[in-house]
């Protein structure tokens, strides 16, 4: 079977708290997840995540180093940590709303079933939860 091939950005803020978007359409609409999105044709994930992460975020990243993949379906995701080297924090494009979230606000998230399924173990797996703000 053929897989869609899809990007995700891990960012962290000064504070190390995590970016995250409201997913405005399925699959897992309403949910917060990473951003991210589909590779387009002839497109690398380096430019894809870049790309993606300026349409839902506002933010003009750099494509970091790859940190695992997922696979949910027909959706192979490739996630790369990034950095955040310009822009302003907008939700656009998929993101009907983007924010930085601290530990304390992830795991709330995640007990109040907000989060894409999995999120919290997959970063905790990769070492890439956000910290909690002073």
């Amino acid at each position: 079977m053929d897989h869609i091939r899809c990007v995700g950005g891990i960012v962290h803020d000064a504070a190390g708290r995590l970016l995250l978007i409201r997913r405005a359409n399925h699959p897992a609409r309403g949910r917060w997840s990473l951003p991210g999105g589909r590779v387009e044709a002839g497109e690398t994930d380096r430019a894809a995540v870049v790309r993606e992460l300026a349409e839902e975020t506002g933010l003009a990243v750099e494509a970091g180093p790859f940190v695992g993949s997922i696979m949910r379906e027909p959706y192979l995701i490739n996630d790369y940590r990034c950095l955040v080297r310009g822009g302003r924090l907008t939700p656009g494009d998929d993101a009907s709303d983007a924010r930085w979230v601290d530990h304390r606000e992830l795991t709330r998230m995640d007990d109040h079933d907000e989060l894409t399924e999995n999120l919290v173990n997959t970063l905790r797996a990769w070492d890439m939860l956000p910290h909690d703000s002073q």
